[in-house]
């Protein structure tokens, strides 16, 4: 029996006694490589009663808070159909003083979210951890392409993008240096993780492309790129955003599960978990 709602019988949850609430959306049109991130959220939701509720890293356990996961927000291919859907949702949500975690789908879901948070909190910067900057204006045709997601956030709020290590020359001049932080870099110097949280403003918004990470951790991703840091590196920077900013929303996207390997997509849903408890470890 598959598993509906993110922890499974362990957490479940009314949606009126819920501060969190999970939005799967498993959408995956406008994927170029690897297809399958349509069939992420499942895998984590399938993933996630495995987990430990008590964190100990913070010592806490976030769950008490309300965990309700939502219907999967199932449209059409039109990425101007998924973005609109998952606009709508945020939007209630945030009316409703809940705190949303979009689970993809590809990088393409998160747009809506950007939108939706930026119409509600001032002083916003969205904070983007990432193998690839994803600035191209349009790709493909559509400037909804999951390779456009950056390009769409910029229009949004100021952003913060690490762990980037792949780029097209067409991307350049919409790059700023001074708000990129590279995974080589990083690997050389990890003060800059500081540097880029000294960046962020009272309010942030995070979007997880789990390509991130490098693939020798986690290669279930639609376009794996070597060279990305690891699990304990990207949470320590993770843990120091929430510790220090008002953090409005997150998504974590790009799970293209595999049927032989499910380390993966509990990793997902370990992140995505991992984050909550830093949020609410007050």
């Amino acid at each position: 029996m598959s598993v509906t709602n993110f922890g499974g019988e362990e957490v479940v949850c009314r949606y009126d006694e819920s501060e969190i609430i999970i939005i799967p959306v498993p959408y995956d049109a406008t994927s170029t490589y690897i297809k399958g991130a349509d069939r992420g959220p499942a895998a984590i939701l399938e993933a996630s009663p495995a987990l430990e509720f008590y964190d100990i890293e913070t010592r806490t356990e976030a769950y008490r808070k309300g965990i309700f996961t939502l219907p999967p927000l199932v449209t059409g291919p039109d990425p101007e159909e998924v973005t609109e859907a998952v606009f709508g949702t945020v939007s209630r949500l945030l009316a409703e003083k809940r705190f949303p975690v979009v689970i993809g789908g590809n990088h393409t879901v998160s747009v809506g979210a950007f939108r939706a948070v930026a119409a509600v909190f001032q002083n916003l910067t969205i904070l983007q951890l990432d193998a690839h900057s994803d600035l191209r204006p349009v790709y493909e045709g559509s400037p909804l392409n999951h390779a456009c997601v950056m390009s769409r956030a910029k229009e949004c709020a100021p952003v913060v993008q690490v762990g980037i290590r792949s780029m097209a020359h067409e991307e350049l001049p919409y790059a700023d240096s001074s708000r990129i932080f590279y995974a080589h870099e990083l690997w050389a110097d990890r003060s800059l993780y500081a540097r880029a949280a000294d960046l962020l403003t009272e309010n942030v918004y995070i979007t997880v492309d789990l390509d991130v990470f490098d693939p020798s951790v986690m290669p279930s991703t639609g376009t794996p790129e070597p060279g990305g840091p690891d699990y304990r590196e990207v949470m320590a920077f993770l843990r120091e955003v929430f510790r220090r900013f008002n953090v409005v929303g997150f998504d974590v996207v790009e799970l293209c599960p595999s049927e032989t390997n499910k380390a993966p997509d509990f990793m997902a849903a370990k992140i995505i978990y991992q984050m909550l408890s830093y949020k609410y470890s007050d």
